[in-house]
Parts: structure tokens; C-alpha cells; sequence
């Protein structure tokens, strides 16, 4: 009788040291993506062949233990021994070989489930084609919730993501923001999203429901309520989803993604009947905001030498960290009174000083000179001058 290793899986699963397993990462370990079916896979595999050797170990600790205890006069009293070639051979033969066979398989799958490459399968027994067409879906992380644009069907959602069964689907990945992670366990593994960057991830799903997202990396105040469900369905419902979108949402520029940008937290799923063409490629040049230069601009105009004292004109378009706090929109900062925005809490953190030993804790940054410090303390640091809080040939 062959066993796959599912079955084998869930044997391991009976055994107290691998009950985890089960509450854990029911997920994972029984997803409905051809690409998270392989990469489980690896991770049983993997956890089998490290156990030819752990199991072992661990038998022959207790057998020796209890075979040359104290209390055994029985037991052969050898203090001269001191090499065996057959043990040697035994002892580094074996996890040797289990370093090959761990190695080689992590090499292989590697470049097989590279998330930029292209799924070479729908699952098992299908086989890819290029008489399907793949999905394009491009992703943008936000505070707090996640934006899905479909370039090719022209709509957009927020919070709810749908893929049509059995189709390859692309995601084009970035981030308006700090660094997150988009990450659909019964998809495929989780992959960043940073901003001004491109990640992608190719995946197919195999059975139609509905599946969670998250993110798996913190990114601030309102992380934890950064989920999204995820519809497969077939071709047929996936058109009807994107035909309700067409007819219940509303048109998305860039005009309406700078209110969209603005951070919020449990945001309903909404709705856009079409998207401003080239809107995903403004949002990872970091240039979607009104008079912001565009990332591959920039990246021009350096590989031509730059553009001498006229790039001094360009100094407003670069700043791109701090459009919030210049709206107004930012969040309570959390490095009060360094950064001398409001805290986020007027409660003092548990195990610090006292107020009258510590009176700075809840007081505003100082006035004079920078957010950073005073004026005086400026002066202290070479090639800086109070007016700028930045070395000087930053500035200039």
C-alpha cells in the first residue's frame, strides 16, 4: 500500500509531539492552491527526513541511557574503546546523505515555486496552457486595507478579492505605504509589499469558496484588522462579480485614491465601476499624489548625468514622507517626544519613572530648532545648522 504524504501527515498528527500541527496550521497544511499543495508538500517531506535521523537519536538516547545505567553489571565495561570505523561510517553516512536529499529538494523547489515565475501547472494532472489566459491582479497595500485592481477588466475593490477557478493568476504587488505582507494561506505563500517596489507572486486555486487574506507583517496601528476574503469562483460567477462591480461602484482616479490613501481602519469592502488608466503604475512610482515626481522619472533623469542646478527645482517633488503630516492625516505618532508629533496614548507606559522624576514623558518636543532637539544641540553637529534638519549637502 502507498501512502501520500497527507496520510502520512495525518498519522503524525496522533502523536502528541505533532498535535500542533493540527490546530495550528489547518491551513497550510490543507490548502486548496496547487502552489501552497506543493510547498506543503516540501514541508512534510522536509519534516520526514529530518526525522530519520531525529526518531533515532532520540531512541538510542534512551536505550543507552537505560542499557549502561549504573545499576547494570551486565553491561560490557570497555574504558579502552575508542574508534569503530563501521560507527563512523554509520554515524556521518547517514545525515549526509539526508543533507543531500534536503539540499537538492530545496534547491529544486526553489526555482519551481519561485513566486516570479510562472505556475507550470493548474494542479496535479492538468498541465499549464497557453490557451488560458492568466489573471492580472494588481495589489496595493494600504493603512489599513488592502486595494485589488483588475487592469484588465477595468474594476477595483477594496477588502475582497475574487479569482476564478483553475486560471493562473498574477499578482503585480507594491505598497503606498510602510512594509506589509499579502499572504492567502490556501493560495500560496506570503510575499511583501513595499513601497516604490514590485513584488510579484504567481498561483493558481483549485477549489471555489471562500478563503482568507491577511497581513502577515506588522505595519501599525490598525494591522490587525487588515484581512480580506477571498472568492473562487467559477468563470461564469466571476464575471457576474466583476459585471456587479461595473454596476455598483463607483469610478476610481487618482483623485479619489488620495482620499482612499488616507489611513483608516476596518474599512467595509467598497466597490469602483473603472479605474484611471495607469493608476497602479503612478501608485508604485509614488507619484498617484499631485506634484510628486514619478520614481522611474527620477530614475531617467539620473541615468542621463542628471540635471545639474536645475534638479534644485525638483526638491518639493521628492518629498514623499511626509505628504500626511503636511495634510494633516497622519496618525499618532508613536515615538513621542523624539519626533514631536501627539503620542498616541496621554498614559504613561507601565515601568517608567514617575512624572515628577520624569516630567519630559508627556510634554511637547521643544519649540526652538528642530523636531529632533533644540537649537544649541545643532550646533554640536558639524555640517548642521539649525534651520535645517538635515546634513547640509542634503539640502542644497
Amino acid at each position: 500500500m502507498v501512502w501520500s504524504p497527507v496520510k502520512l501527515l495525518r498519522i503524525l498528527m496522533m502523536l502528541p509531539l505533532f498535535s500542533f500541527l493540527g490546530g495550528c496550521n489547518a491551513v497550510l497544511m490543507s490548502p486548496s492552491g496547487d502552489v501552497a499543495i506543493q510547498q506543503r508538500n516540501l514541508i512534510i517531506i522536509s519534516t520526514l527526513l529530518m526525522l530519520l535521523i531525529i526518531l533515532p537519536v532520540m531512541v538510542f538516547t534512551a536505550l543507552f541511557a537505560w542499557r549502561y545505567r549504573a545499576s547494570n553489571a551486565a553491561a560490557v565495561y570497555d574504558p579502552e574503546w575508542h574508534h569503530s570505523t563501521k560507527l563512523e561510517v554509520l554515524i556521518w553516512t547517514a545525515p549526509l546523505m539526508i543533507i543531500i536529499a534536503l539540499g537538492a529538494l530545496t534547491w529544486i523547489s526553489t526555482h519551481l515555486l519561485d513566486p516570479f515565475r510562472p505556475i507550470g501547472r493548474i494542479s496535479a494532472t492538468i498541465p499549464a496552457s497557453d490557451k488560458i489566459k492568466p489573471l492580472t491582479v494588481e495589489v496595493v497595500a494600504l493603512d489599513w486595507k488592502w486595494l485589488f485592481l483588475y487592469p484588465d477588466q477595468g474594476v477595483a475593490s477594496i477588502n475582497e478579492l475574487a479569482l476564478p477557478v483553475d486560471v493562473p493568476v498574477q499578482f503585480k504587488i507594491t505598497s503606498a505605504t510602510v512594509m506589509n505582507s499579502f499572504f492567502i494561506p490556501a493560495l500560496a505563500g506570503q510575499i511583501y509589499a513595499m513601497a516604490g517596489m514590485q513584488t510579484q507572486l504567481h498561483a493558481v486555486i483549485n477549489e471555489p469558496g471562500t478563503y482568507e487574506g491577511f497581513s502577515a507583517n506588522y505595519s501599525g496601528a490598525g494591522f490587525s484588522h487588515m484581512h480580506f476574503k477571498m472568492n473562487a469562483l467559477s468563470d461564469q460567477d466571476f464575471g457576474a462579480w466583476v459585471e456587479k462591480l461595473k454596476q455598483q461602484g463607483s469610478p476610481l482616479g487618482k483623485t479619489e485614491y488620495v482620499a482612499l490613501e488616507k489611513p483608516s481602519e476596518k474599512e467595509p469592502v467598497r466597490y469602483f465601476s473603472s479605474t484611471q488608466p495607469g493608476l497602479y503604475d503612478a501608485i508604485l512610482n509614488l507619484c498617484a499624489l499631485p506634484g510628486k515626481m514619478c520614481v522611474n522619472e527620477m530614475m531617467q533623469i539620473d541615468a542621463k548625468g542628471g540635471a545639474g542646478k536645475d534638479s534644485e527645482a525638483n526638491f518639493e517633488r521628492l518629498k514623499y514622507d511626509n505628504h500626511r503630516m503636511e495634510n494633516g492625516d497622519e496618525a499618532s505618532g508613536a515615538t513621542f517626544p523624539a519626533s514631536g508629533r501627539p503620542p498616541n496614548s496621554n498614559v504613561q507606559p507601565e515601568g517608567m519613572k514617575p512624572r515628577a522624576l520624569s516630567p519630559i514623558v508627556n510634554e511637547k518636543a521643544p519649540a526652538t530648532g528642530d523636531q529632533n532637539g533644540s537649537a544649541s544641540d545643532m550646533n554640536d553637529m558639524p555640517g548642521m545648522k539649525p534651520e535645517s534638519p538635515a546634513p547640509v549637502q542634503l539640502t542644497k
